[in-house]
């Protein structure tokens, strides 16, 4: 799952009565591992990802939205376990390798495909993924085997997850629309129990 904090959560005094917080309890309760927080340039940034480390000591939490060098030496000062990015920047990939850190690409092209896997990333982050479609998988895999592990996000549902698993990507990232009326989406909420 991917969260953008608002105003509310970066600012807020006591985490546990935030939105974000009754989220993330949510997926956390029915073992979902792995959350990402997209990186913002604010203050309040680092406080609420340290509060969320404290509260959610179990989960493996990473920074999206990766794309300057200041939100990736960020992340690896707070010790996050990984950190995604939207794009391709050999710039980043290469700090990132210095700070010990895990930087997932964004790639959309086989161009992109080919360069991160030539920068020898073995995970990618196809992006945005409704765009290009659940058969883009199948398209690439014959001309470009073996491919990295291959992340689907943006612009994806809940309902869909078994359907794009099926196609060939290896994991799924979920966004805001796994939220439905404060709850998680039904679909999610199903395919998690």
């Amino acid at each position: 799952m991917v969260f953008r904090p608002d105003p509310s959560d970066l600012n807020a005094i006591d985490l546990s009565r935030t939105r974000l917080s009754g989220w993330i309890d949510q997926l956390s309760d029915r073992g979902v591992r792995h959350v990402e927080v997209a990186w913002s340039d604010s203050p309040q940034w680092p406080d609420l990802i340290r509060s969320l480390q404290q509260r959610y000591p179990r989960l493996s939490i990473g920074a999206a939205s990766i794309r300057c060098k200041r939100a990736l030496v960020q992340t690896a000062e707070l010790g996050l376990a990984y950190a995604m990015s939207p794009c391709l920047d050999e710039v980043l990939l290469a700090l990132a390798r210095r700070l010990n850190l895990v930087l997932v690409p964004g790639v959309m092209t086989p161009s992109e495909i080919h360069r991160a896997v030539t920068f020898q990333c073995e995970l990618v982050k196809l992006f945005p993924a409704a765009s290009l479609g659940i058969d883009y998988h199948r398209l690439l895999a014959a001309p470009m085997a073996p491919l990295p592990f291959m992340i689907a996000a943006g612009g994806l549902r809940a309902d869909g997850l078994r359907a794009w698993l099926a196609a060939g990507y290896d994991a799924i990232a979920l966004g805001r629309s796994a939220i439905v009326a404060e709850r998680l989406d039904p679909a999610l909420d199903e395919w998690l129990t």
